[in-house]
């Protein structure tokens, strides 16, 4: 008999003020689904959200109202979701036994500092000044260290030594961004 292969992956986007998490599982058609649960903690958090209305093969966007961050002016305002670690559990009954369960590193705000950084510089067609490629590649050093951190929360296991570069990362974009920095 087989059994069902539960998978969600939280793709990278840059969108500041929604979370989304795609059903990637193999259901076996042997086995009927019941009570599908989707439960994120976001970062910073011990309890997870029961998201509401899940069904195979879902596709979510979450905001800062469904994870219970926000309370105000749902639907109206949206606030934007914190970078950082989230867990997220997918099951289907017996919940306890079928589920799947990741740590997902979300970086969005410090893609988008990244992106804003670059608007700023003053590139053109040509060879940009060396302060400019300096900055340039001084930037790809860190969203290769962002993609790092994913890896080491997501992939290694290693939370702790994630947010430590994420951290890094961030401290350093501050710096790139800050006018009276010296």
């Amino acid at each position: 008999m087989a059994n069902h292969k539960l998978s969600v992956e939280a793709p990278d986007t840059l969108n500041i003020c929604q979370l989304r998490l795609v059903d990637t599982s193999w259901y076996s058609p042997e086995m009927p689904v019941k009570c599908p649960q989707l439960q994120v903690t976001p970062p910073g958090f011990n309890t997870s959200v029961f998201i509401d209305n899940i069904q195979p093969e879902f596709i979510k966007n979450l905001t800062a109202c469904d994870l219970l961050l926000q309370k105000i002016d749902c639907g109206t305002i949206f606030y934007p979701l914190p970078d950082g670690i989230y867990i997220i559990r997918y099951s289907v009954s017996p919940n306890d036994i079928v589920y799947a369960e990741y740590n997902h590193m979300r970086i969005t705000a410090a893609l988008l500092k990244i992106r804003n950084i670059l608007c700023d510089l003053d590139i053109s067609g040509c060879q940009p000044p060396e302060k400019v490629r300096d900055k340039q590649a001084l930037l790809w050093e860190i969203q290769a260290d962002l993609l790092a951190a994913k890896v080491k929360v997501e992939d290694c296991g290693q939370p702790a030594k994630g947010m430590e570069i994420y951290n890094y990362c961030l401290a350093r974009l501050n710096k790139i961004q800050c006018k009276t920095c010296k």
